[in-house]
């Protein structure tokens, strides 16, 4: 075995001779060596075999061998060394003069310096990926809080049964119907939509029986008069508006989730993992891309003017949407900048009464994934890594475009039940799993030696 290349003096020259003075048995400081420098240990890093070294030899023996093994009996070591603190601190109090020393001498040393921080970020690499690193982590990750982890999987697989279940099937959405081939039952389903408002006029619909083709020749004032008799111009105009993006399309725009899914199924998919690690750069995406269909209407809904504060329905809000007001754009761009995981959040609450309880997971998943971002924010913080913030937000641009044009690629080679199970899964399952990650990051800052 190599011995790590130091330049530091042997300090156990100044005590070796100078045993500790006690009235119980005499202590010297030959019997806290490391097996590596053979000096005293400094912050002593005890492995799974039960040999302790100090870090730095640990560091400068992991960084020249790149194995995860013991320098003295070559087992390997599970899950990320960490440093014994009551050996350290019971050295410390026995020989500071001599931990001084060692101290000044690794500071001096960039080998050292540079060793312990690769061997840092390599166990902040290894820790969230290794949640089953032995067995006493095992334990203490399981009882009450593995158990409620699956009761709420439980809980999440049957209302997504009861979804699919309950919900017709995506090919039978008006979205994918031409409206001339309507029937009056659909026409009236269309009306509905529009808002609560809308069931007033559904009896005198139905006793028309106004078919897809028949709703295109209504102009607004056959629906001011009998039989219709809308004297409300608002309902007539939001009715009228509807009905042109509906001549203009063809067939019925989405006006929900489930709608939207089924008619841009990949671009969903994408939109919901993108959301989960890439919140701005998905947010650029549809304001570059998607901007009258999802953007403008995503933009009114978290940030509404004044006059929008009444009590009218969200969808009728949305069917005329305007360039927002620079008001809007500035409350949009420092949520954006700072709590982009927010605007989610504020988007999903305005569609509760659409969505009852997709909106609440979304809500959830948006809260647990702000606490990982802090999270994120606070170790870049604590390690002095500010300086490293461009290299990463570049390697993450590049990774998240990478996957997006990989998505776009073979998008139409997968198949759409696999689809769908991603779908599903991205958005009933990563509250779960994120409540988790909440957890372990909780953990680390209790255990973390800094």
């Amino acid at each position: 075995m190599e011995e790590p290349q130091k330049s530091y003096v042997n300090t156990m020259d100044l005590e070796r001779d100078e045993p500790l003075k006690s009235t119980g048995p005499q202590i010297s400081v030959s019997e806290f060596s490391c097996h590596c420098c053979y000096d005293i240990l400094v912050n002593p890093t005890t492995l799974n075999c039960g040999h302790s070294f100090c870090r730095h030899c640990l560091a400068l023996w992991w960084a020249s061998s790149k194995k995860t093994e013991c320098p003295e009996c070559r087992e390997k070591w599970e899950g990320f060394p960490k440093v014994n603190i009551l050996l350290r601190d019971a050295i410390e109090k026995l020989f500071p003069d001599a931990i001084r020393l060692r101290f000044e001498d690794i500071q001096q040393n960039n080998d050292i310096v540079q060793s312990l921080a690769a061997f840092q970020k390599y166990g902040n690499d290894q820790i969230p990926l290794a949640p089953n690193t032995g067995r006493a982590n095992q334990q203490r990750g399981g009882g009450f809080f593995s158990g409620v982890l699956t009761a709420l999987t439980g809980v999440a697989v049957v209302l997504l049964v009861y979804h699919w279940s309950s919900r017709e099937s995506e090919h039978d959405l008006l979205v994918h119907k031409a409206v001339a081939k309507w029937t009056a039952e659909e026409v009236v389903l269309w009306l509905e939509q529009l808002g609560p408002w809308a069931s007033l006029y559904r009896e005198r619909f139905l006793s028309e029986r106004v078919n897809g083709r028949l709703l295109l020749t209504l102009t607004e004032e056959e629906f001011s008069k009998m039989p219709y008799t809308i004297e409300n111009s608002s309902h007539r105009r939001a009715i009228l508006m509807e009905l042109e993006r509906v001549k203009a399309l063809g067939v019925k725009p989405p006006q929900n989730l489930w709608e939207y899914k089924a008619v841009n199924p990949g671009r969903s998919l994408f939109l919901l993992y993108a959301l989960k690690s890439s919140p701005r750069l998905s947010l650029l995406y549809l304001y570059l891309f998607d901007y009258t269909d999802t953007f403008l209407p995503f933009i009114h809904t978290i940030c509404p003017l004044q006059e929008d504060s009444s009590g009218e329905d969200i969808v009728t809000k949305l069917l005329d949407l305007k360039e927002p007001t620079w008001k809007q754009w500035r409350e949009f761009l420092v949520k954006y900048s700072f709590l982009p995981y927010q605007l989610i959040a504020e988007f999903a609450w305005d569609w509760l009464e659409v969505h009852y309880w997709t909106s609440r997971f979304l809500i959830i998943n948006a809260m647990l994934l702000s606490v990982l971002e802090l999270f994120s924010f606070w170790r870049i913080w604590s390690r002095s890594e500010l300086k490293t913030v461009p290299q990463r937000m570049w390697s993450h641009f590049w990774k998240v475009s990478t996957q997006g044009l990989f998505v776009a690629m073979f998008w139409p080679l997968i198949p759409q039940f696999v689809c769908n199970c991603l779908f599903y899964w991205a958005l009933y399952f990563n509250p779960i799993i994120n409540i988790d990650l909440v957890v372990k990051e909780l953990r680390r800052l209790e255990t973390q030696v800094l």
